[in-house]
């Protein structure tokens, strides 16, 4: 019995060293991605659920939803902010410096430019740090928390399996979607803001991984939380057809206000960058609680503001104090660094937005009073879409989060206007891009190199080679025989050579001919070899797996051209 427990553990341990990894490293779609996608999905949900019950825990104890405009002043929750700066420093001074990077931005970098991995040490803080910045009512979202621990848990455990590089890139987008959709019961919404802002591009073998875990993520949070729709409250009615110039009129202004909202906090995380960390943390404890002292509906992730456009008879000016409120709380907690997402803030300003216009419209013309509801929701669906250049994604979130499909027609004519006054008229450019050019991180890629990246090196390398002792008569005898295979020598430095006979220009006689090669190992793509060759254009490189004793695979340059023109990459 033992020893047949003992051939189980070997044979399983040889697949995932071989079989599965040779799968993984085509750029197709496969059972055991998708298998493996559900796996990792699961466990960034179990994450993602921990982080929201704590938030529920903590707000049993703040109670943070039940503000009072009439005595805030009395109500030591006001002071939240300050507290929260505070925690959120103690944090990051436990943290190493190194792990300090954190947010959407980061996790976009490290999916271009290192395939989603994301260093397990930059999780605590962002829990911890996010966590306590929710739970003190700054002004910023929770996706953020959601994106960079769905990342960074998906990451890691392809790292511990030691999948490809090009399959833990595929496993952190999926990890993010989990995470997207375990945090506003969205899945479709997840899948499309993966694909829009992270990735950037579309390919299926991506899509049904990365579907796969946005629906674990959603049942996941239904599970515990219900399968609640956060903004079915908002009333939102087909509109008439003879009222949509007042819509386009509407998407201008939007797109004014939204290149306004995105330079000024451009500008306030550029400055901050110079600023040590504990005055940053300050100044947006301190001018958030300000403004809590006198609107409290302007502080918070944006469900306050919301609630309050939705109330019966709002005030036009009250509500557009709010707005500014609101617009100066986030652009002082998210451009001074307090870590957490920005799409619960610009919900929060859309639908104030959305709610003015629509009431500054109805005094001209009643018959728009009944649709008023349905500004609001176009308000939050432009101001996502336009700062954060996701215009799709934004639109297909509230269809979600609102359970109401009547917003499609109206929200596309406002958000097209709108992103084009704010990109074009103001050169506004996504948020999460200009943040990486702030902090001096890159992001793009050649498009040979992406292509490169999707394939690993287990696909394309040749497994026919010859590895014998470094002796002359006996490499000679070898490559006599290797008939067409690849002949491998260590020297006595312990570094592989390429082992080949040349013929002599003066005779018919043949040379032996040795030069050194570098070793890759067979988690790497294609990509690694093409960095490694295209300097000479011309070579091999040795593939290892484990470590560089344990040869596995060969690829010469002629087999790293071909796959390029062969279209595939």
């Amino acid at each position: 019995m033992y020893q047949t427990i003992v051939k189980m553990q070997q044979q399983v341990k040889k697949y995932l060293s071989t079989e599965l990894k040779d799968t993984l490293s085509q750029a197709k779609v496969s059972v055991q991605l998708c298998l493996l996608a559900l796996l990792f999905a699961l466990f960034a949900s179990g994450v993602i659920l921990l982080f929201r019950l704590l938030l529920v825990w903590f707000d049993t104890y703040t109670q943070t939803q039940a503000l009072n405009f009439t005595d805030i002043i009395d109500d030591w929750r006001v002071l939240l902010p300050l507290f929260g700066s505070f925690l959120i420093w103690g944090v990051a001074k436990m943290g190493s410096k190194r792990y300090k990077r954190m947010g959407i931005a980061y996790v976009i970098h490290r999916v271009k430019l290192h395939y989603g991995k994301i260093p397990l040490q930059s999780a605590p803080g962002q829990f911890f740090q996010a966590l306590f910045a929710l739970a003190t009512n700054f002004s910023v979202g929770r996706e953020g928390p959601a994106i960079h621990l769905g990342a960074v848990s998906a990451s890691v455990l392809a790292e511990k399996f030691k999948l490809p590089d090009n399959s833990v890139r595929i496993m952190c987008a999926s990890g993010i979607a989990a995470g997207i959709a375990a945090i506003f019961n969205a899945p479709l919404a997840a899948v499309i803001f993966v694909f829009e802002v992270v990735l950037r591009e579309y390919k299926i073998h991506y899509f049904f991984p990365v579907m796969i875990s946005a629906i674990c993520g959603a049942l996941s949070s239904q599970i515990v939380f219900g399968n609640v729709h956060e903004f079915e409250q908002i009333g939102a009615t087909v509109i008439p057809l003879s009222q949509y110039p007042l819509l386009a009129l509407f998407g201008i202004v939007l797109g004014c206000i939204a290149a306004f909202f995105n330079r000024s906090l451009l500008s306030i995380t550029a400055m901050g960058q110079k600023w040590p960390l504990m005055q940053r943390l300050l100044l947006a404890g301190a001018i958030t609680t300000l403004v809590g002292l006198v609107l409290p509906q302007a502080i918070g992730s944006g469900e306050l503001a919301i609630a309050e456009t939705i109330s019966e008879h709002p005030s036009i000016l009250f509500l557009s104090a709010i707005l500014i409120g609101k617009m100066v709380t986030t652009i002082a907690a998210i451009g001074l660094g307090i870590p957490g997402g920005l799409i619960g803030p610009l919900y929060g300003i859309g639908a104030l937005l959305g709610t003015i216009l629509g009431l500054i419209c109805a005094m001209w013309f009643p018959s728009i009073a009944p649709y008023i509801g349905l500004y609001t929701i176009i308000g939050m669906t432009g101001m996502m879409g336009v700062c954060l250049s996701a215009p799709l994604a934004a639109l297909v979130a509230l269809i979600e989060l609102t359970d109401n499909a009547s917003i499609i027609l109206p929200s596309m004519f406002v958000v097209i206007p709108a992103f084009l006054i704010s990109h074009q008229g103001f050169k506004t450019k996504s948020i999460f891009f200009k943040q990486l050019e702030i902090m001096g991180l890159g992001y793009k890629v050649a498009p040979v190199n992406l292509g490169l990246q999707k394939v690993g090196v287990r696909h394309l390398m040749d497994k026919r080679f010859v590895i014998v002792r470094d002796d002359d008569e006996l490499l000679l005898e070898v490559l006599k025989r290797a008939e067409g295979r690849s002949v491998l020598a260590r020297n006595t430095n312990d570094a592989v050579e390429m082992i080949q006979l040349e013929l002599q220009a003066s005779d018919t006689a043949t040379t032996l001919t040795r030069h050194p090669i570098q070793g890759i190992p067979d988690t790497a793509t294609l990509n690694e070899v093409y960095l490694c060759l295209s300097i000479e254009r011309r070579g091999e490189v040795y593939i290892y797996q484990d470590n560089s004793d344990n040869i596995v695979g060969v690829i010469n340059w002629a087999m790293l051209q071909k796959e390029i023109r062969s279209g595939q990459v």
